[in-house]
Parts: C-alpha cells; sequence; structure tokens
C-alpha cells in the first residue's frame, strides 16, 4: 500500500468517525440483526449434503473391498509379495474411509444443533448489553437533571412503560 492510500484511508475514516467505540450497545438500526446471525435453512443444507455424502460413501465406498481383499489374497497364496502390499492398501482404504464417515456424521449431527445454539448466544449476549447498559444508567448522574429522578429507576405503568 502506498504511502498516499494510507493518508487517504485514514482521512476518509476520521470523516465518518469510524474510530468510536461503543461499548454500552449498537446502533439502533443493528439490534434486530445482531452481529451473529445463524441461518437455520443454511446449516440444514450443510447437514443434509454431509448426510448424503456420508450414505453414498457407506454404500459405493467399499465396493471393490471384497474383490481387492480376494486378489490379494490369490497374489499372496502364489507367493507374490504384491499381495502383502494390496493387503495392506486395503486396509489402509478400509481406515481413511471410517475416518471419512465418521466426520461426515460429525459434520450432520452438529449442523443440527448449531443454529439452536448459537440462537440461544445471541440472545444472551443480547441480554448482558442490554443490561449492562441500564446498568451504567443507574450510576451516571446524567441520565437525570438535579433534582429530577433517575429514568432508569421510573416506575412502569400496567402496559409496562415509565410513568414519567
Amino acid at each position: 500500500m502506498a504511502w498516499d492510500e494510507w493518508e487517504r484511508l485514514k482521512a476518509s475514516a476520521a470523516e465518518r468517525n469510524a474510530t468510536g467505540t461503543r461499548l454500552n450497545g449498537v446502533p439502533v438500526d443493528h439490534v434486530a440483526e445482531g452481529d451473529l446471525h445463524v441461518s437455520q435453512t443454511d446449516l440444514a443444507a450443510v447437514g443434509n449434503e454431509a448426510h448424503t455424502l456420508y450414505e453414498r460413501l457407506r454404500k459405493e465406498g467399499r465396493v471393490a473391498v471384497p474383490t481387492t481383499d480376494r486378489a490379494a489374497g490369490d497374489l499372496s497364496g502364489q507367493g507374490f509379495a504384491l499381495g502383502g502390499a494390496l493387503k495392506h492398501v486395503s486396509n489402509r482404504w478400509e481406515k481413511q474411509l471410517g475416518s471419512l464417515l465418521d466426520a461426515c456424521a460429525h459434520i450432520s449431527n452438529h449442523m443440527d444443533v448449531s443454529g439452536r445454539i448459537h440462537q440461544d448466544d445471541d440472545h444472551w449476549i443480547r441480554r448482558s448489553m442490554s443490561s449492562i447498559n441500564t446498568l451504567d444508567q443507574g450510576f451516571d448522574e446524567s441520565y437525570a437533571p438535579a433534582g429530577a429522578k433517575n429514568p432508569a429507576y421510573a416506575e412502569k405503568d400496567a402496559k409496562g412503560k415509565d410513568g414519567n
């Protein structure tokens, strides 16, 4: 990056106050979305693809194993060292296929619960952030003029709205 480009980027950021930090909340237009957004539809699609791959590998991944094992046995029986090598390849294939099947099953199962877990995390973060803001209001004298009640402690009417 050239020096003049760096200076231009810094000036652009300063113009829009992009260097500010907000610790007590997020802009109102972002509250509905939040920073964490997980679509259960997208997660389900990934999980379904992993399950489909698992099923195909389970059915088709071992098709050649019996033939390969028979050939390995025949070659070994005839005194060829290639028989032992072919059996080794067959055993490695089985082991690697098992690892791949486990990974597909893990992905499929994980996607089933990820949406709910992330949604719970998002709700917890939102509750935590809103309680920090309320606590901050309770200790900050600038929230109410001298002699007036702090609105953080305002009594709620029957509809849950502030009575002030």
